[in-house]
């Protein structure tokens, strides 16, 4: 491994460990002074965290569209691996956890663990998040220049994550069951 290499992967290893460090002070504080409206903090700051998810699950498959056409080793396919990754890096994943972790924390604040409407909201998000699990792989797919699909693959992949998050709101706003 080459010594950029080495010093690349240490700045994004001290930069995930001052978020983590930071995001569990946070919650530390919140935890342990449970200030008035807490609640309504944890669902403003899910939204945020949800938002974040799903522009980046709707842009990453575009961004797999445009790299079918790209020929593989050439400038333009290697600037979309650093864009794929990045996105899943610096966008996605964080907030597909924090997306994960706020819901958790309000089903508990909220007493919601008995609610139907929230188990089949639940079974959408595992779905979602088992389609970011191929969003991973297809980024290492394409960064191996191992890329399977074709940009109509995508293109109809492209339309999953706003089928789920349509139903997922629907049954977070209405609450049917």
């Amino acid at each position: 491994m080459t010594e950029r290499l080495v010093l690349q992967f240490v700045r994004r290893y001290l930069r995930a460990e001052i978020a983590i460090a930071v995001t569990l002070a946070i919650a530390g504080v919140l935890v342990f002074a449970k200030p008035s409206g807490l609640y309504l903090w944890l669902k403003a700051f899910h939204v945020i965290a949800v938002i974040a998810w799903m522009a980046g699950m709707l842009y990453l498959p575009r961004l797999f569209v445009y790299h079918c056409d790209a020929e593989p080793g050439s400038r333009q396919s290697e600037t979309f691996k650093v864009m794929e990754r990045r996105l899943l890096t610096v966008i996605i994943n964080p907030a597909m956890v924090a997306t994960w972790a706020l819901g958790l924390w309000l089903v508990w604040e909220g007493g919601w663990h008995q609610a139907h409407w929230l188990q089949a909201k639940f079974l959408l998000v595992i779905v979602l998040s088992g389609l970011h699990g191929f969003y991973v792989r297809w980024v290492r797919d394409f960064g191996n220049d191992r890329n399977r699909r074709s940009a109509k693959f995508y293109r109809i992949i492209n339309e999953v994550p706003t089928v789920l998050m349509i139903g997922i709101v629907l049954l977070a706003v209405l609450k049917p069951f």
